[in-house]
């Protein structure tokens, strides 16, 4: 079954190799979507994939890369997903 859903990361995750830790986590599952830096210091994350691939990377988020202090992550579903083929990136 496939599953689509928007994360909002908060706590120390911007400048410790977040988004690219996402991208490594993402990629190998084969999500589409992609991760951002927000303006409030937060992380964002939108993925598109099979449900049981979009739940690893939400558990992979609560922890993030080495040096992140992950203090808490929202989920909701994600109303636009990625266009079919656009693979997962990092959006500037």
């Amino acid at each position: 079954m496939t599953a689509s859903a928007r994360f909002e990361v908060y706590g120390r995750v911007q400048g410790v190799g977040y988004r690219a830790f996402v991208l490594s986590v993402a990629r190998p599952l084969r999500l589409q979507g992609w991760v951002r830096n927000r303006s409030d210091g937060a992380v964002e994350v939108a993925a598109l994939g099979l449900e049981a691939d979009v739940e690893r990377l939400y558990r992979c988020l609560q922890t993030g890369p080495a040096g992140a202090q992950v203090m808490h992550v929202e989920r909701q579903e994600w109303e636009r997903p990625a266009p079919p083929g656009q693979g997962f990136v990092i959006m500037d």
